[in-house]
C-alpha cells in the first residue's frame, strides 16, 4: 500500500536481532520487499539501546543465542518489563523445552533456522494482525494529543510538557491499551498479557489502572480511558491533525 495513496497509512517497523550478519540481511531484505520499515541489531543490547533512542519497532525478530551478551529469552524479558512488543523467535535452536518455554513465555511464534524468506513475512502479517493495529504512530515519544506524548523506553508520561515517571507495569498497561486504542480490549487479555507467568486478578489490576489514570488524566477533560463493565478497557483513540 502506498501512503500517497492512503493518508491513514503507517509503515510497519520491525527489528530484527541477530549476531549474524548474514541473517540479518537475509531479514530485512525479505521484510523490505513485505514494504516494513527494518532496523536491525547485532545484540540484544543494541537493540535496547536502539529502542531508548529512537522508539519501540511494531514487533521484533529475535535469535536465540547471541554471545557473548544477552541471550534472546533475556531481551525479550527487559523489554516486557515495560512494553509488550510482539516477539518472533528466528533461532536454530529446536529443543522442544527452549521452543516451549519461548513460545510460553515470551513469544508470538518460534521460527527454526533455516528458514523461508516468505513464510517469515506471512508469520510476521498473522501476529501483527492479531496483536494489535497501533492507531499511534510509534516515535521516541508518541503524541497522544496536544496535552499528552508517551515515552514508552523511559517509562514517562509527558503532561502539559512535564515528565511523569510511570511504573514497568503502568507503561505495558499505557502501551496495550494504545495499541488497540478506538477498541475494547477485555479485561482477560489485559491481565494475560500484563502477568503471564502468575494468576493474576481484577482487583491488581484495578489498582494499577486507578494510578495510571491519575498520572495521565484531569478530571476537568474526557478521559483518556474508559471502563467498560464487565467487559474492559479502551483508549478512546484522539486523531491528531499534522
Amino acid at each position: 500500500m502506498d501512503a500517497s495513496i492512503d493518508p491513514q497509512y503507517q509503515q510497519q517497523k520491525i527489528m530484527a536481532i541477530d549476531d549474524n550478519v548474514y541473517t540479518l540481511r537475509l531479514v530485512q531484505h525479505a521484510l523490505e520487499q513485505g514494504d516494513y520499515k527494518v532496523t536491525t541489531a547485532a545484540s540484544g543490547e543494541e537493540a535496547l539501546s536502539l529502542i531508548d533512542k529512537f522508539g519501540l519497532p511494531h514487533l521484533a525478530i529475535v535469535d536465540y543465542h547471541m554471545p557473548p551478551g544477552m541471550s534472546g529469552f533475556e531481551f525479550c524479558h527487559t523489554i516486557h518489563q515495560y512494553s509488550d512488543l510482539p516477539i518472533i523467535m528466528l533461532t536454530a535452536v529446536n529443543d522442544e523445552t527452549t521452543v516451549i518455554e519461548g513460545l510460553e513465555n515470551y513469544a508470538e511464534d518460534y521460527i527454526i533456522k533455516p528458514f523461508s524468506p516468505g513464510e517469515l513475512v506471512a508469520r510476521v502479517q498473522r501476529v501483527l494482525r492479531r496483536i494489535g493495529d497501533f492507531a499511534y504512530t510509534l516515535e521516541p515519544q508518541t503524541k497522544v494529543d496536544q496535552r499528552l506524548m508517551i515515552d514508552f523506553p523511559n517509562r514517562q508520561a509527558i503532561v502539559n510538557g512535564k515528565p511523569i515517571s510511570l511504573t514497568p507495569t503502568e507503561t505495558k498497561l499505557l502501551y496495550i491499551l494504545m495499541r488497540s486504542a478506538g477498541k475494547t480490549v477485555t479485561t482477560d487479555f489485559i491481565l494475560r498479557r500484563l502477568w503471564p507467568l502468575e494468576p493474576a486478578y481484577e482487583d491488581r489490576l484495578h489498582v494499577h489502572m486507578h494510578r495510571l489514570r491519575r498520572k495521565i488524566e484531569d478530571k476537568s477533560l474526557p478521559p483518556y480511558i474508559v471502563s467498560k463493565r464487565g467487559t474492559g478497557y479502551i483508549f478512546q483513540l484522539k486523531k491528531m491533525g499534522h
